[in-house]
C-alpha cells in the first residue's frame, strides 16, 4: 500500500478537499501543516514553490487540481465510467469559476473595492453558479451530483460552500442544501469534521 503525506498551511484552503477524500476513503495519511515561518524554509523544497504538495511513497507532487483528481480516481470517487467522470469534472469546472471570483475578493487590498467585489459576487456571480448546481442535482434526481452516491463533485461543492460563501445564499437552493446534508451525514466525513483543527478558512 502506498504511503501518503499531504502538506499544506494551517488552514482548510485548497487542501481540504484532499483531506475529505482521505476521510471518505478511510485512507491513512500524514496531515502536515506549515506555519508561515516554516513555509519560508520549506518553499524551496516543493516541486513548484507552492502548496498543497502530496507525497506518495516519498515522491512529491504539486498542483491541487491534479492531486484532487488523482486521489478521487485512486479511491473510486471520480465516477464509475468515463461519462460519470465527465459529469464530475464539469462540476469541478464550475467550482473553479467560483474560485476565480472568490480569489479576486480575497486578494483585493483596497477595502472599498473589496466590499464592491463581494457585493457583486453575492448578487450576481455566486447565485448564477449555485443555480447551475441546483439544475444538475434536479436533472440527476438522486440527491447526488453524479450517479447515486457521493463522488468528488459532492465533496468539492460541500467544501466550497462550507464557510466560504454566505450561507444565506444557499437558502434559495433546496437541492444543494439537501446534498450538503447528505455529505455532512456520511459517517466518515462526520468523524473528520468533528476532529479536524478549527481554522477560520
Amino acid at each position: 500500500m502506498p504511503t501518503y503525506k499531504l502538506k499544506y498551511f494551517q488552514s482548510k484552503g485548497r487542501a481540504e478537499v484532499c483531506r475529505l477524500l482521505f476521510a471518505l476513503a478511510g485512507q491513512e495519511y500524514e496531515d502536515i501543516r506549515y506555519s508561515q515561518d516554516e513555509w519560508k524554509t520549506e518553499k524551496s523544497k516543493t516541486p513548484f514553490g507552492q502548496l498543497p504538495v502530496l507525497e506518495i511513497n516519498g515522491e512529491p507532487y504539486g498542483q491541487s487540481s491534479g492531486i484532487i483528481a488523482f486521489l478521487a480516481r485512486e479511491f473510486g470517487i471520480h465516477g464509475k465510467t468515463s461519462l460519470e467522470q465527465l459529469k464530475v469534472d464539469q462540476v469541478m469546472g464550475i467550482i473553479q469559476d467560483i474560485y476565480t471570483h472568490m480569489l479576486k475578493h480575497f486578494y483585493e487590498k483596497d477595502p472599498a473595492k473589496q466590499a464592491e467585489i463581494l457585493k457583486e459576487n453575492n448578487k450576481d456571480h455566486y447565485p448564477k453558479y449555485l443555480g447551475f448546481f441546483e439544475s444538475i442535482l434536479k436533472k440527476n434526481g438522486s440527491g447526488f451530483f453524479v450517479g447515486n452516491r457521493i463522488t468528488l463533485a459532492d465533496i468539492a461543492v460541500f467544501d466550497t460552500l462550507d464557510g466560504k460563501i454566505d450561507a444565506s445564499l444557499v437558502e434559495s437552493f433546496p437541492l444543494i442544501k439537501e446534498n450538503c446534508k447528505k455529505v455532512r451525514a456520511n459517517e466518515k466525513i462526520a468523524q473528520w469534521l468533528d476532529k479536524r483543527p478549527k481554522t477560520a478558512y
